[in-house]
């Protein structure tokens, strides 16, 4: 196809991903950001092998290595009875197969200054809130003024985008019950492993967190992303009761969790995310192609976000490379990441509750099945894909390479 102009509408790790990838397939590309100074929101996340594939690609791969903390294993205890109730090792897949801990400055400015040093466009302070197409061209519209024409609107602007309306069958969006609340802590030895994500339980109604995420820049501190799962109506609730109250709720939990605690020492130093369920059934419209949340969003709780955003990017990138006209590369695109979205979709909507909800019962069957049966071949190896986001083969369906992992080692 010939080279298109393209907006790309987010500059998060998404929108950043698709602007390198599009431009080096010798594309025009512009991103637009809403904040005057782009940067990212959040605290850690797990880079798995599919997200990290992407990476490789982009030429990116060592410089998020050489920031990350390799992860082998995701542990979850019971916090009453001290019961190892979850072990999901990656090695399985291979001796080589683990995920990469992550704090989202290092992901964000691993990709911001790549597309800096590319030269690429990035207006700031321009607040996406309308689409409008003629001619089979496409202009974006804000109250900072008109951008385009464009072949080609990427739209990376996250679950709450006013441009999912324009998507082919946008359907509505599920507010889920609960959220949690993240910091960002130096990294503590002592109680934890290094290598993997930590967790632990109260039922399904309490679920804390810690998780290595290296660090943000070569040569600082090395740092651990803490969560706390909760409903985001309790959010106010608790803040009016007090950090101390709460820590005390978290300690009595969780005693090995004190020097985080100590480091976070107040509310404001915590982010309270909120999620929401939804799938776009075709992720691309008239003139327009969804990634990341804008396409699909969901709890966190398998941690696919960022790495499903990545896909997306190369996904789109490898469908128009590939394609004779713009509407058939937006078929392949969708083709490509169909079935790969959906499962995991489906297996975050359907396991969610089994780690935060208010049921009496679904705890009781997480530790049964996942204690008992999680050992059983080929249990392991169903379990380290699915974790790893490898069900489905989804770099096969794009044509990405697998990142050279054991040079981690």
């Amino acid at each position: 196809m010939k080279s298109l102009d393209i907006a790309i509408a987010g500059a998060g790790p998404g929108g950043l991903a698709a602007a390198l990838f599009l431009s080096r397939a010798g594309h025009r590309v512009r991103l637009l950001e809403r904040f005057e100074h782009p940067h990212p929101v959040g605290s850690g996340l797990m880079l798995q092998p599919t997200g990290l594939a992407a990476l490789n690609a982009l030429g990116l791969y060592r410089q998020m290595v050489a920031l990350g903390a390799p992860i082998d294993r995701l542990v979850g205890t019971d916090a009453k009875s001290g019961r190892k109730v979850l072990e999901v090792h990656y090695h399985p897949l291979g001796p080589e197969q683990h995920a990469l801990g992550v704090h989202r400055s290092a992901l964000f400015n691993v990709l911001h200054n790549a597309a800096v040093e590319a030269k690429l466009p990035i207006r700031s302070g321009y607040t996406v809130d309308q689409l409008q197409r003629d001619n089979r061209k496409s202009w974006l519209l804000s109250p900072q003024g008109l951008e385009g024409p464009f072949d080609l609107v990427v739209d990376a602007l996250g679950a709450q985008s006013p441009l999912k309306r324009f998507a082919k069958a946008p359907g509505k969006a599920r507010a889920l019950e609960y959220g949690a609340i993240w910091g960002t802590t130096p990294w503590t030895d002592s109680g934890f492993d290094r290598q993997a994500l930590t967790q632990r339980y109260s039922g399904s109604s309490v679920m804390i967190g810690v998780m290595p995420v290296g660090r943000t820049q070569p040569g600082g501190p090395e740092l651990a992303a803490f969560f706390w799962s909760l409903k985001p109506a309790d959010h106010a609730r608790m803040l009016q009761h007090g950090f101390a109250r709460w820590r005390q709720a978290v300690e009595a939990h969780w005693p090995a969790t004190a020097p985080h605690l100590d480091a976070v020492g107040a509310f404001e130093r915590m982010t309270l995310a909120r999620y929401q369920h939804h799938t776009l059934p075709v992720p691309a419209g008239d003139g327009i192609a969804f990634i990341g949340d804008s396409a699909h969003s969901t709890s966190p709780q398998l941690g696919q976000g960022a790495n499903m955003a990545l896909l997306d990017a190369a996904a789109l990138t490898a469908a128009i490379t590939g394609a004779d006209s713009l509407e058939d590369a937006l078929e392949r695109y969708a083709a490509m990441r169909r079935w790969h979205v959906r499962l995991y979709q489906l297996l975050s909507l359907t396991l969610t509750p089994f780690y935060q909800s208010d049921s009496a019962v679904m705890p009781v069957l997480r530790d049964m099945l996942v204690a008992g049966v999680g050992s059983v071949p080929p249990m392991p190896l169903l379990l380290a894909g699915m974790v790893s986001g490898q069900l489905l083969s989804p770099l096969k369906a794009i044509g990405l390479k697998p990142a050279p992992l054991g040079e981690v080692r």
